[in-house]
């Protein structure tokens, strides 16, 4: 198993940790991660690793077998052996943007209240999919919304729920076809606001910034028409 330290702290830059293992195809398992791995439509972290004065480049991260994650090096070389003492340091302007997006995309499925059918991120911009036959008429309404809810500066934070307590909760899960990311049989939700004015409350496994002014100036992009019931909305940074 891989202690996920990115989920207790999204904004660890770096930390030490001990080589568990390595894979056949020639990537690094450590006991301890910063490195988020690729899922839920936001891309694996990348950074580097570096003992005994030599440095390993690594271009993404993934789930491995079990509750293990990968670090996938940016070309085969020669790893650091198991056991190994090593530290590990993120990309952090590329991840804190991913958090940045990720948490711009739960606020674009307040203002657009329609089933979410996926979603992509990257550094730049991200796109929810929605179940929606028609597409939003009011490009600058919908815009302007996403940019209130960044400037109230709402608090984001994490709560824990059951299984069952989710079950007779489902207006709480917006993606219909991602199973809610599971923690020792608990699902980890992301709110965002607190009390009366809470804005948002669903399942989500990714990394966040802890308030919306973190966001920044949000710019809505292309909305694409994606088969009979569903429409692409993409959503930029501005900086």
């Amino acid at each position: 198993m891989t202690r996920m330290l990115f989920r207790n702290d999204a904004y660890l830059r770096d930390a030490p940790a001990q080589v568990a293992g390595h894979t056949a195809e020639g990537g690094l398992v450590l006991d301890a991660t910063v490195f988020y791995p690729t899922g839920g439509g936001q891309p694996g972290d990348s950074g580097w690793i570096e003992w005994d004065g030599k440095r390993l480049v690594i271009a993404t991260a993934v789930k491995g077998e079990g509750d293990t994650i990968v670090l996938v090096p940016s070309e085969p070389v020669s790893l650091p052996p198991v056991g190994a003492h090593v530290v590990q340091v993120l990309d952090w302007d590329r991840r804190y943007k991913h958090m940045r997006v990720h948490t711009a995309l739960h606020l674009l499925s307040v203002v657009i209240a329609f089933g979410v059918t996926g979603g992509q991120i990257s550094a730049t911009h991200g796109r929810l999919d929605f179940d929606m036959p028609d597409a939003p008429q009011d490009r600058d309404a919908i815009e302007g919304d996403l940019n209130d809810l960044v400037s109230v500066d709402a608090r984001v934070s994490e709560d824990w729920i059951t299984a069952a307590a989710l079950a007779a909760a489902p207006h709480l899960v917006k993606t219909m076809a991602v199973q809610p990311p599971k923690d020792a049989g608990d699902i980890r939700l992301i709110r965002i606001g607190e009390g009366e004015n809470r804005i948002d409350l669903q399942p989500c496994g990714g990394t966040h910034v802890a308030r919306t002014g973190e966001i920044g100036a949000l710019r809505l992009g292309k909305i694409e028409k994606k088969g009979r019931l569903n429409r692409r909305v993409y959503v930029h940074l501005d900086s």
